[in-house]
């Protein structure tokens, strides 16, 4: 394989296409499989059972793979699985899953993952989200599609963060946080819609009235939670142009289990 730098050490049993290149002193594990068109950088080490997509670039000084930060793993053969076109910068930690959380940490496709971002085990990225410099993702969290979050952020183990939603700079998130909402601080609280956001995505008018108005349903009107589910369900019929985007809210909801941000 002309890609593969002559320093770099390929361990017998790696599946890697021709076309991926890697760098200078970089390390990748017998149980690893990349897909065609990415890139290791110089540095990088690879292991696990560890499978790659294509076209991802993965910058110089990145651990992907390694066992779990957890006392419980006793060796067991998990995974970490990250898809297509993934851009992951420097010094980046992504571990293996655990067998008390499903046994395989995810990451999806169109990722721009930067600087320092630790994603623990069992975890489960989306696809095109945005994980700022120094991101720290525990064990078994969640992070929706379209997600942006900002530099030195601490997501707390099981915590979900749904689609579309944006989580400002240096935020401790210790509850889930519903789709489409701006979120920030120490504590975290809410500060309304992620409209710039859905705008950039092309949602209409009509639709992001409809986020609007569940966000005041939730946050405006006193309501319990379980009146204001039920009145977010009823959106659908008001506002059928926006009825996924109700699903996806009444969904995030039923699945909420540490209690949503306020």
């Amino acid at each position: 394989m002309t890609g593969i730098h002559r320093t770099a050490i390929v361990e017998p049993g790696a599946e890697l296409d021709p076309s991926v290149t890697v760098g200078a002193y970089a390390v990748i594990g017998p149980h690893v499989k990349i897909a065609a068109g990415t890139t290791i950088g110089p540095h990088c080490v690879v292991e696990g059972h560890t499978t790659i997509g294509r076209d991802n670039r993965i910058f110089q000084f990145a651990s992907v793979g390694a066992i779990p930060q957890d006392k419980k793993y006793n060796g067991e053969p998990c995974e970490l699985v990250i898809g297509d076109r993934n851009s992951i910068r420097e010094f980046v930690t992504f571990n293996i899953g655990s067998p008390g959380g499903g046994a395989i940490t995810r990451i999806g496709d169109d990722n721009w993952i930067m600087a320092y971002v630790h994603i623990a085990h069992d975890c489960q990225v989306g696809n095109n989200t945005v994980l700022a410099n120094s991101t720290t993702l525990a064990g078994h969290v969640e992070i929706g599609d379209h997600v942006t979050v900002g530099g030195l952020c601490g997501v707390h183990q099981f915590v979900k963060v749904g689609a579309h939603a944006m989580v400002g700079f240096a935020s401790a998130v210790s509850q889930d946080v519903p789709p489409f909402l701006l979120v920030d601080g120490n504590p975290l609280a809410v500060h309304g819609v992620n409209v710039t956001g859905l705008r950039r995505r092309g949602f209409s008018n009509e639709r992001i009235a409809a986020v609007k108005q569940m966000h005041k349903l939730l946050y405006r009107e006193g309501r319990t939670l379980a009146d204001a589910r039920t009145a977010i369900d009823e959106l659908a019929q008001q506002s059928p142009e926006a009825r996924e985007d109700v699903a996806l809210m009444s969904g995030f909801l039923a699945k909420a289990e540490r209690g949503i941000a306020r």
